[in-house]
């Protein structure tokens, strides 16, 4: 934990592994176990990049996993009014 990107992405994970968690003890689960697949090994990847200096292509990147996480795992929006 050295860098802002191992920070980012753990937080980030942790997030999705919770996620993860309450989604499966649903009665009848909205996901499967291979959509969370992509945003985690997106996170893996952009704390590489962000750790090998390419802030850029890892801030693209993590915004790609949250994008996918709100669209494709269905994630309400924070805030939002209905």
């Amino acid at each position: 934990m050295e860098t802002i990107w191992d920070w980012i992405t753990v937080i980030a994970f942790s997030g999705l592994a919770t996620l993860l968690l309450q989604r499966s003890s649903e009665e009848t689960p909205r996901d499967k176990l291979w959509h969370y697949g992509p945003p985690a090994v997106g996170c893996a990847v952009v704390n590489y990049l962000g750790n090998e200096g390419y802030d850029l292509f890892a801030a693209i990147l993590f915004v790609g996993v949250v994008i996918y996480i709100f669209t494709v795992l269905k994630v309400p929006i924070p805030f939002q009014q209905r």
